[in-house]
């Protein structure tokens, strides 16, 4: 039987197939707010004061629009394509925000294969509560067992 996992874990081009899809949930909490204005650098007052954002359309703190799109890159990082798999493009859009306490579930499902380039297309999507919050598409570079 032929592996279907490449040396760091992820799948290999060949076993993919149009379809497939995986997805990765977690809960944003005020702490992680905190951790990623630190590690980006962006300390927007609507992400981290709640008397200034109480005073915004949104009526309150939101998170960094970058912090939920961050959890699709841990789909297609360690679970679909996986590990070994690399970015070459990601597409967003912002659709609505996310709230301390939300839990965000990433999706990402294949819809094209690149047999020349060894490329796979992938949607992307964010989701709360049943309702989109951030949709996009990703290119990713996969490992190919000829490589």
């Amino acid at each position: 039987m032929t592996e279907t996992r490449n040396r760091a874990g992820g799948y290999f081009y060949e076993d993919l197939s149009i379809g497939m899809e995986d997805s990765f949930a977690k809960t944003v909490t005020d702490n992680e707010i905190q951790a990623f204005a630190d590690l980006s650098g962006d300390r927007n007052p609507i992400h981290l004061d709640e008397k200034f954002a109480a005073s915004t359309a949104f009526g309150g703190r939101i998170a960094h629009g970058l912090l939920s799109a961050a959890f699709i890159s841990t789909v297609l990082g360690t679970k679909l394509p996986g590990p070994g798999a690399v970015y070459a493009s990601q597409t967003l859009r912002f659709l609505a925000p996310v709230r301390i306490g939300d839990e965000v579930t990433a999706r990402v499902r294949i819809t094209e294969l690149n047999d020349e380039k060894k490329r796979v297309t992938l949607n992307c999507e964010c989701v709360v509560g049943g309702e989109n919050v951030i949709e996009g598409v990703a290119i990713m570079r996969v490992p190919s067992r000829a490589d």
